[in-house]
C-alpha cells in the first residue's frame, strides 16, 4: 500500500497527550493515529447519515440541501431495516 504524507494542525495538548500514550506503547504517533482511525471510521460509515450521503458526489448544493434536510428528520424508527430484497444480476 503506498503511503502518502499529510500536515495538519492539532491542538497541543492532544498533540502531547498522544506523544506520551505513543512513547508508553512504544509506538510512532503516526501508528497511534492510524489505529484511531482504523476503529473511528468504520463506526462512521455504518451512520445512516453517511450511508445515504456517500454516493451523492454529483448532487447540486440545492439537491444536497433537500438531502440533508431529509436525513437530518428521520427517526429511529425511519432508519430500521423492514425488509431486505436480493437481486441477482
Amino acid at each position: 500500500m503506498a503511503t502518502r504524507a499529510m500536515n495538519f494542525k492539532m491542538d497541543e495538548a492532544r498533540v502531547e497527550d498522544i506523544k506520551s500514550v505513543a512513547a508508553v506503547f512504544h509506538m510512532t504517533i503516526t501508528d497511534v493515529i492510524n489505529e484511531a482511525l482504523d476503529e473511528y471510521l468504520p463506526k462512521m460509515k455504518r451512520d445512516p447519515f453517511y450511508r445515504l450521503t456517500a454516493n451523492v458526489e454529483d448532487a447540486s448544493a440545492e439537491e444536497t440541501e433537500e438531502i440533508l434536510t431529509a436525513v437530518e428528520g428521520l427517526t429511529d424508527d425511519d432508519l430500521t431495516i423492514s425488509q431486505t430484497k436480493k437481486f441477482s444480476v
